[in-house]
C-alpha cells in the first residue's frame, strides 16, 4: 500500500467561501497522507482566480480552466457564459484524461461542475461538500454523480439523497488556530487598546458595500464606546479609507486609532478573530464556522441577494443555538443596531453564553473527517 501513489483531484472556486474550506481539506489531506506514509499527487483543476498562490502553497499543482458561472435566472451574461462552460468542459475532459485521478473532491462554485462531469464520465469516485443550508446550483447538479456528499448544515439534508450524505460541519483551516496569542495581546498587535471592547466588521472576501456604508454613516457614534476593525473588501478599501479620513479629520490622533480598516486579511485574520469581542458579519457558511471556531459572539447580517436566500437560512440555523443575533438588512437601522450592541456589552453573562454556544456549534474536526472519507473512496 505504501508504494502505491495516489492521484487526488480537487476543484471548487469563485469566492473565499469555496476556496478556504477547500484549503482546510488540503491541509488535512497532506497531514493524513504524511502520517500514513502514503505517496500522493494532488492537483487542483478549476477557476482558482486570485487564490492560485494559496492553493499551490499546499503542495498542489494548479491547473486553471475557463470560469463560467451557472445562473438560476435569466441574464444576458449567460450568452457569454454558456460558450465558456462548453470550453471549460472540453478543458476538463482533457486534463482529467491525462491525470486520471483515483478520486475527485469538489467544493462547488464556478468552475467545479465541468470537472465533476468529466470525472463522472471516466467513472472516477466523486465527493462533494456543501457549505450552506441551501446548496449552490453546481453542487445540486453534481450530487447526481457523487458517491459521497458532505454537509455543513443539517437543514441541507433535505436536498440530497440521504444514503450519500453526512453532516461534517464546514472545514476550517487548522492553521487558523495555531499559535494564537491571548486576546489582549492580539489587540495590541493590531494597534488597539487591549482593555477596550473591539467590534470586528466582516463583509466577506469581496467586501460588502452596504456594511461599509453603514459603518461610515455611524462611525462617530461607534467609536465613542467601541474600537472598530473594519474589513472592507479590496476593491472598496481606498474609497472607504478616503471617506473615513474626512469623517475623522478633526479627531485627535489617539481617537483616530479607535478605527482601523483593512481590505482583505492576508496575514492577521486569526489575530482579528481572536481580538474581537463581537463580530458583525455576513452569513456565509464559511465565516459562520470560523466565528464559531473562535467562540465569538456575533451579529449576522444576511446578504438578501444570496442565491435562494441561503445566508438567511444559514444565519437562523446558527442563531437557533443562541450563539448569534440576526439583524436583517431591512432592520439595519443605526439606533436599533447601536442599542443592540450596547445592550450586549451591558450583559457580560449573555456574551459568555453566546461564546459557549458558538464553541458548541463549531466542528473543528470537519476537515480531518472529510479528508479521511476522501481517502476511503479510493480503492487501494
Amino acid at each position: 500500500m505504501a508504494s502505491q501513489k495516489l492521484r487526488i483531484l480537487v476543484t471548487g472556486g469563485g469566492s473565499g467561501g469555496h476556496i478556504y474550506p477547500l484549503l482546510a481539506v488540503l491541509e488535512a489531506l497532506n497531514k493524513t497522507i504524511e502520517k500514513t506514509r502514503l505517496e500522493a499527487e494532488i492537483r487542483y483543476l478549476g477557476a482558482s482566480g486570485r487564490y492560485r498562490f494559496l492553493i499551490s502553497s499546499q503542495n498542489v499543482s494548479v491547473i486553471d480552466i475557463t470560469e463560467a458561472k451557472i445562473r438560476r435566472y435569466f441574464s444576458l451574461k449567460n450568452l457569454f457564459d454558456i460558450p465558456k462552460f462548453i470550453l471549460s468542459l472540453f478543458q476538463s475532459f482533457w486534463h482529467v484524461f491525462w491525470f486520471m485521478p483515483d478520486v475527485l473532491f469538489s467544493k462547488g462554485g464556478p468552475g467545479s461542475l465541468p470537472v465533476v462531469l468529466a470525472c463522472a464520465f471516466y467513472r472516477i469516485p466523486i465527493f462533494i461538500h456543501e457549505s450552506d443550508s441551501i446548496p449552490g446550483l453546481a453542487n445540486k447538479l453534481a450530487a447526481k454523480y457523487a458517491k459521497k456528499i458532505g454537509l455543513a448544515f443539517e437543514s441541507a439534508e433535505q436536498f440530497f439523497d440521504s444514503r450519500k450524505t453526512a453532516v461534517f460541519g464546514n472545514p476550517v483551516r487548522e492553521s487558523l488556530f495555531s499559535g494564537i496569542l491571548p486576546q489582549e495581546e492580539t489587540k495590541r498587535v493590531l494597534g488597539f487598546n487591549s482593555q477596550e471592547p473591539l467590534l470586528l466588521f466582516l463583509g466577506g472576501s469581496l467586501g460588502s458595500e452596504r456594511i461599509n456604508d453603514f459603518v461610515l454613516n455611524n462611525l462617530e457614534e461607534l467609536i465613542k464606546d467601541f474600537q472598530v476593525l473594519h474589513q472592507t473588501g479590496i476593491s472598496n478599501y481606498q474609497s472607504v479609507k478616503n471617506e473615513a479620513a474626512v469623517i475623522l479629520k478633526d479627531y485627535l490622533e489617539e481617537e483616530k486609532t479607535r478605527y482601523q480598516l483593512i481590505g482583505f486579511f492576508e496575514k492577521n485574520y486569526k489575530d482579528a478573530l481572536e481580538a474581537a469581542d463581537l463580530i458583525i458579519s455576513r452569513a456565509g457558511g464559511g465565516i459562520i464556522f470560523e466565528i464559531a471556531g473562535f467562540g465569538k459572539p456575533s451579529i449576522l447580517i444576511p446578504l438578501k441577494e444570496a442565491a435562494s436566500d441561503h445566508q438567511k437560512l444559514n444565519a437562523y440555523e446558527y442563531a437557533d443555538t443562541k450563539a448569534a443575533i440576526i439583524i436583517e438588512e431591512k432592520n439595519l437601522l443605526p439606533h436599533l443596531f447601536i442599542n443592540q450592541v450596547k445592550d450586549l456589552f451591558s450583559q457580560p453573562i449573555k456574551l459568555k453564553q453566546m461564546s459557549e454556544a458558538a464553541k458548541n456549534f463549531a466542528k473543528p474536526e470537519a476537515a480531518q473527517m472529510v479528508a479521511e472519507d476522501i481517502l476511503r473512496l479510493i480503492k487501494l
